[in-house]
């Protein structure tokens, strides 16, 4: 916990929160140290994560979903607002209070224009999490407010099918899927999802930020007004076809997977030696 990478994660959350002042978000209160060791004293909620909740009930209903993703969506538009775009959402790190209100946690690595920037970790929680990361996160870049979006996006596809819209044996998989693969359609594993739904799920995890929503604001303000919505935006025939990876970015996973796995070897051979050399003496 001691590094210098902890410091820098716990002070740098504390200087993006205090420009948010949100009910739909945590509020730090104290970053300090005891016997070197850096925490965060953050406010109490009462309650779950969303993946506890989720991990129990498996799929919510068409209403609950709808509901709780308009209160995320709220909760990053006032993110956005101030310039601040969270990169790592997912249903770990978003409570469920007792009274159903939602309040996202873990700013540790988001992005504030002005901010002092972190170095990006693959494979670690300084880039996401793959279930949950935008096709320009996994090919390397910063992201925006549309990559909140995307993440936003694959949270109300879980909610509503059980499941995120790509899982593989690996994360080299779900990354290549996230990066290639067409959203598989809602509506045929749950024929509950009304369509104005359904297409706003899709137009969050478009592989182009730029045919995505362009900040929460936009996407709460459908979720909100979905049933007034022209349903002629929600003809899925027209489906993109999604272009393959380019090689680059096929060659710059790969490279990523292989330096993590000649590490993990390393460890591991080093860990055998210390345990051989200790059972020597």
């Amino acid at each position: 916990m001691g590094d210098v990478s902890t410091f820098d994660r716990f002070r740098r959350e504390l200087e993006i929160s205090k420009h948010l002042h949100h009910p739909g978000i945590q509020r730090p209160i104290e970053f300090t140290t005891d016997r070197s060791r850096p925490y965060m004293v953050m406010e109490y909620i009462d309650g779950e994560t969303l993946r506890a909740l989720l991990s129990r009930e498996k799929r919510l209903s068409v209403e609950r979903a709808v509901d709780f993703g308009q209160q995320l969506a709220a909760a990053m538009a006032h993110a956005h607002e101030q310039g601040v775009v969270h990169r790592d959402l997912k249903p770990e790190n978003v409570i469920v209070n007792q009274e159903g209100q939602l309040v996202v946690t873990d700013f540790g690595v988001a992005f504030m224009a002005g901010a002092r920037r972190l170095t990006w970790r693959w494979f670690s929680t300084a880039l996401g999490t793959p279930d949950y990361m935008s096709p320009e996160q996994i090919q390397g870049k910063r992201g925006d407010a549309r990559s909140d979006v995307y993440a936003i996006g694959v949270m109300l596809y879980e909610m509503l099918a059980g499941g995120v819209p790509w899982e593989g044996d690996n994360a080299l998989s779900v990354m290549s899927q996230h990066i290639s693969a067409p959203v598989p359609p809602l509506h045929e594993i749950n024929s509950a999802v009304p369509p104005p739904i359904e297409g706003i799920i899709r137009k969050c995890l478009r592989k182009n930020p730029d045919e995505r929503y362009e900040d929460a604001t936009s996407l709460e303000a459908d979720l909100r007004n979905w049933r007034d919505l022209p349903l002629t935006q929600f003809i899925f025939g027209d489906e993109q076809t999604m272009a393959p990876p380019r090689n680059s970015d096929l060659r710059l996973i790969l490279l990523i997977f292989g330096i993590s796995a000649v590490f993990l070897a390393v460890s591991i051979f080093l860990l055998v030696v210390a345990y051989l050399i200790g059972h020597a003496h």
